[in-house]
């Protein structure tokens, strides 16, 4: 079993936001494999499904973004759930805009929704794909910047992010997070 959780905020006002970029991986995933994301379980809402033979839970935790592990922890606990079959999407300002890192670990680097779920669940040995949403210019706060939508000019990176971002998590299903890697950590 697969755990594909996309870190965001609910609410529509912040469905456009930088920090929501996580939530439009599971979206484009439930699109793509008809599997809706719209049972209220575990703090989040929540698609099931088997794809590629595999089954799949797709989560959007509604916890907010620095309360994430609340939805997670308890996922994984119920359906006993192994670290290794989890991946977590979200935003990052260390990446320009566009690109995609996968890694198969690592620290919160300050991301207090990754910080919420590697102390909720113990480890930071868990898959990740961080999707780069740049710095904010100089007179930008990071909070106000993230919870900021993406101007016109940036939209259409930030969307084909999340689609290059969907595409990999199909591979890693089909076939294993280190192909994911090797075919979608490409520098743009």
């Amino acid at each position: 079993m697969k755990f594909i959780v996309g870190l965001g905020n609910p609410g529509t006002k912040y469905q456009l936001t930088r920090h929501n970029i996580g939530f439009w991986v599971i979206d484009q995933l439930s699109e793509k494999w008809g599997i809706p994301v719209t049972k209220e379980k575990w703090k989040s809402l929540v698609g099931e499904g088997t794809v590629h033979g595999e089954k799949v839970i797709l989560m959007k935790p509604l916890t907010f973004m620095n309360l994430s592990g609340e939805a997670v922890r308890p996922a994984l606990d119920y359906l006993k759930g192994n670290i290794e079959d989890l991946v977590v999407i979200y935003d990052d300002l260390d990446l320009p805009l566009g690109q995609i890192r996968l890694r198969l670990k690592g620290s919160a680097g300050g991301h207090n929704g990754m910080k919420s779920i590697i102390s909720h669940i113990g480890t930071q040995e868990f898959k990740r794909i961080k999707i780069g949403i740049d710095r904010p210019p100089v007179k930008i706060s990071v909070p106000d910047y993230v919870l900021s939508p993406f101007s016109k000019e940036e939209l259409s990176l930030a969307q084909e992010a999340a689609q290059i971002s969907a595409n990999a998590v199909d591979v890693w299903i089909y076939s294993n997070f280190l192909e994911a890697m090797n075919r979608f950590n490409v520098k743009k």
